[in-house]
């Protein structure tokens, strides 16, 4: 990616202007009341955000005028969905945003192409499997579909594997009450990027200011890498509840930072 770019997209950006605290807050309260105009100074008032966001990307070999639209896509997302009312620096909440679509971007173009001869295997698989099911009343086995189709079982899970889209960790899975269960929810993972970012803030104090069942959860999740069903499980409520728990403590730990 070119380094030291002075105009991207036709913007010159030695040029962007910098907001002040209390321009942000004016402009965005009159963002929350509709005014067009608003949006769009917010918006070219933090374009800066978005230049330091894709120096991150600076091994990829992307070109530097799409990340930067791209993660000025981010970037509006995050000025329509941000709730001033938390009181989170916007930046705080715009950055991971703007990163998130990036990499979105970045995964989608560069999609790891099957060749014809995988997704023909795998087609005669699923063919196969559903003549199987249909005709015995009961799913067939990889061996069963092996033998039917002539093809080694090993290259039929190799082929069933390299058609299977990719899911975003940020897909939803299930919803209770409002309170939105994503994949990463249910992946144990002990080098959890968000153990990264609780782990080097000022935690004892924040964690201070959590009840005893939070400060638990966020102790389980956090810093033994649990699943929300495996914090379930251990304190003896359900998932959802769980996942309100989390985010509500996370809200408080932040607003305690932040302030």
């Amino acid at each position: 990616m070119a380094q030291g770019k002075v105009e991207i997209c036709g913007v010159n950006t030695s040029k962007l202007p910098l907001l002040k605290n209390a321009e942000k807050e004016e402009l965005f309260s009159r963002i929350e009341e509709g005014d067009k105009d608003a949006r769009e100074q917010y918006i070219e008032g933090n374009l800066r955000l978005v230049l330091s966001v894709i120096k991150r990307f600076s091994s990829s070999s992307e070109n530097v005028d799409d990340l930067f639209q791209i993660g000025c896509i981010g970037l509006i997302k995050a000025i329509d969905n941000f709730d001033s009312s938390l009181n989170v620096k916007f930046s705080t909440y715009a950055v991971p945003m703007i990163i998130g679509e990036i990499r979105r971007f970045l995964r989608d173009n560069n999609s790891i192409r099957v060749s014809r001869s995988l997704k023909d295997t795998a087609y005669k698989a699923i063919y196969a499997k559903e003549n199987l099911t249909r005709k015995n009343l009961k799913e067939p086995t990889i061996n069963e579909i092996a033998a039917e189709i002539g093809i080694a079982k090993e290259d039929i899970v190799y082929a069933l594997d390299a058609i299977q889209n990719p899911m975003s960790l940020y897909e939803p899975i299930f919803t209770d009450g409002g309170d939105t269960l994503y994949v990463m929810d249910q992946i144990s993972d002990k080098k959890n990027k968000e153990e990264t970012w609780v782990e080097h803030l000022s935690l004892s104090q924040a964690m201070e200011r959590l009840d005893e069942r939070e400060h638990e959860i966020i102790t389980l999740r956090f810093f033994e890498g649990k699943t929300q069903m495996e914090v379930a499980e251990i304190i003896g409520i359900s998932q959802a509840q769980v996942s309100r728990l989390e985010k509500n403590a996370l809200r408080v730990m932040k607003n305690y930072l932040t302030a």
